[in-house]
C-alpha cells in the first residue's frame, strides 16, 4: 500500500510537471498560429512573411521554428527551417518530428496550417524540454525504485517488530497448549495495544484456569457429598429386602430411599440453574420488572416457615424498585437466603428482608440472628458445596449461596457478606445484593 501510494503521488508529480510543460508548448504554438492566421488576412502572404521575420529577429532563445512555403511549389518565403518535415502518418495537423533547425537536428513540436495557395508550418524547438523531460523521467524511475526498496525494507521491519511483541504470546499460547496453566504473557511495560492484548488474554486464562479448578471442585465435591446419600439410599433399600418385619417398615424404607434420591435430584437441579447462570444462559430472559412484588412474594412463603419455628420475620420494602433482569432467578436467590437465615436463627430471633433505592444500584439485605460467619469462612462461601462448620450439623448441600453469587453475576452485581450485629454475640449473618439500576 505504502508502494502504491508512493508510486502514484511520483506519478501524478511527473504528469503535473511534463504534462504541463506539453501543455504550455501547445498553447503557445496554437496563440502563435492564430496571430499569423490573422495578420495573412490582414497582409497577406507579404504580411505573414514579415511577421515570421519579426519574431525570428526577437527570438533570443532560438525555439521558435517557423516554414511558409508555397502550396504548389517548395520555394520559401520565410522561415528557419531548411526544409518541410515529413509528419508520421496519421498525426494530422498536430505532430512531432525531428527536424534540421540552423543546420542542427532538433526534436519539435509542430503545427501544420492550410493556408489559401500558402502552406506553413509554426513549432518550437523541444531539445531543453525534452532533456528535462528525460530528466523527469530518470528521477521519477529512481524514485520508483527507491520506494520499493524502502516498502519492502519497512514491511520486513514491520513483520520483525509484529513477531516480536508477538513472540510472548506464540510462547505462552504453546506452553498452555502442552499443559502449563500457570504460563502468563510477559509485559512489556509500554501500555500499547499488545500489553492490552496480554492484560486481556492473562485475564482470560485466569478465569479459565478459576473455571477448570471449580470443575474439578464441583467433580470432587459431588463424589464427595452424593456418595453419602446414595449409599444410605442403598444401604437402606439392602436391608428392606433382606430383613422385612411387615409392610410398614418396608414402606417406610422406600419412601427413606425416594427421599434421599430426591435430596440428590435437588442437588443436581441446583448445579444445572448455577451452570445457567454463570454462563449466561439465561441473560435472553431479562426484561423490566418491579423488585418489590418479587421480595413480597417470597417474604409471604418464608413468613410462615419462621413463625412455624418461632421466629419474628420482618421485612422493610420500599414502593417500587424498578430493574432489568430474570425474576424467576432473582425469586430464587431471594429465597436461597431467607431459607438458610431461617434455617440458622434460632427460636425467638428475628430474620429480616430489607431493600432501598441508592444513587446507582438496588441493594436488598437479609439479616438474622444465627452465629455468622467468620471472617476466613466468608472469603469461601460462594464456593460449590462450601459449609462452615457450624453449619454441618444443618441440612443442606452448600450451593445456596453459590446460585445467589451466580445469579449476582449474571446481573453485574455484587454480593457481600457482614455481621448484621456486630457488637453482639453470635453477631448474625447479613447478607447484601448489589444489583446496578437500569
Amino acid at each position: 500500500m505504502f508502494a502504491s501510494a508512493a508510486i502514484a503521488l511520483v506519478a501524478v508529480l511527473w504528469w503535473a510537471t511534463a504534462g504541463a510543460l506539453d501543455r504550455q508548448t501547445d498553447a503557445a504554438i496554437r496563440a502563435d498560429a492564430i496571430a499569423l492566421a490573422e495578420r495573412w488576412r490582414e497582409a497577406g502572404a507579404t504580411g505573414l512573411a514579415e511577421a515570421i521575420e519579426e519574431r525570428l529577429a526577437v527570438d533570443v532563445e532560438n525555439e521558435s521554428l517557423y516554414l511558409l512555403l508555397e502550396a504548389e511549389g517548395t520555394r520559401r518565403l520565410a522561415g528557419n527551417l531548411d526544409r518541410w518535415p515529413n509528419a508520421p502518418a496519421g498525426e494530422g495537423a498536430w505532430f512531432r518530428t525531428r527536424v534540421l533547425h540552423d543546420g542542427v537536428a532538433a526534436e519539435a513540436r509542430l503545427h501544420r496550417l492550410d493556408l489559401p495557395g500558402l502552406r506553413l508550418i509554426v513549432g518550437r524547438d523541444e531539445s531543453e524540454r525534452e532533456q528535462l523531460r528525460r530528466l523527469l523521467t530518470e528521477g521519477v524511475l529512481w524514485a520508483s525504485g527507491a520506494v520499493v526498496l524502502f516498502a519492502l525494507l519497512g514491511a520486513w521491519m514491520l513483520r520483525h517488530a509484529l513477531q516480536t511483541r508477538m513472540r510472548p504470546v506464540f510462547a505462552t499460547t504453546a506452553a498452555i497448549a502442552g499443559g502449563d496453566l500457570a504460563s502468563r504473557i510477559a509485559l512489556s511495560g509500554r501500555g500499547d495495544e499488545f500489553d492490552r492484548l496480554a492484560q486481556t488474554l492473562n485475564g482470560m486464562l485466569e478465569r479459565i484456569v478459576t473455571l477448570m479448578e471449580g470443575v474439578r471442585g464441583v467433580s470432587d465435591a459431588i463424589a464427595h457429598d452424593l456418595r453419602t446419600p446414595i449409599a444410605r439410599a442403598r444401604a437402606k433399600l439392602e436391608d428392606a429386602l433382606s430383613d422385612v418385619p411387615d409392610e410398614a417398615a418396608l414402606r417406610a424404607a422406600v419412601e427413606q430411599g425416594i427421599a434421599d434420591l430426591d435430596g440428590i435430584s435437588r442437588i443436581f437441579q441446583a448445579l444445572l440453574r448455577i451452570a445457567e447462570a454463570e454462563a449466561g444462559a439465561r441473560r435472553a430472559a431479562f426484561a423490566p420488572l418491579d423488585l418489590v412484588p418479587v421480595l413480597a412474594d417470597a417474604a409471604e412463603i418464608y413468613e410462615v416457615a419462621a413463625e412455624a419455628r418461632g421466629q419474628h420475620f420482618a421485612t422493610d420494602l420500599p414502593e417500587r424498585l424498578e430493574l432489568v433482569g430474570d425474576r424467576d432467578l432473582l425469586l430464587q436467590a431471594i429465597a436461597n437466603l431467607l431459607d438458610n437465615a431461617i434455617k440458622f436463627t434460632p427460636p425467638g430471633g428475628t430474620v429480616t428482608l430489607a431493600a432501598r433505592l441508592l444513587p446507582a444500584a438496588i441493594e436488598v439485605a437479609v439479616a438474622d440472628d444465627g452465629p455468622g460467619l467468620v471472617p476466613e469462612d466468608r472469603a469461601h462461601a460462594g464456593e460449590r458445596f462450601f459449609r462452615a462448620d457450624k453449619a454441618r450439623a444443618t441440612p443442606g448441600s452448600g450451593l445456596g449461596l453459590s446460585l445467589v453469587q451466580a445469579v449476582v453475576n449474571l446481573h453485574a452485581g455484587e454480593l457481600r457478606l457482614e455481621d448484621a450485629t456486630p457488637d453482639r454475640t453470635p453477631p448474625g449473618l447479613r447478607v447484601v445484593l448489589r444489583l446496578p439500576k437500569p
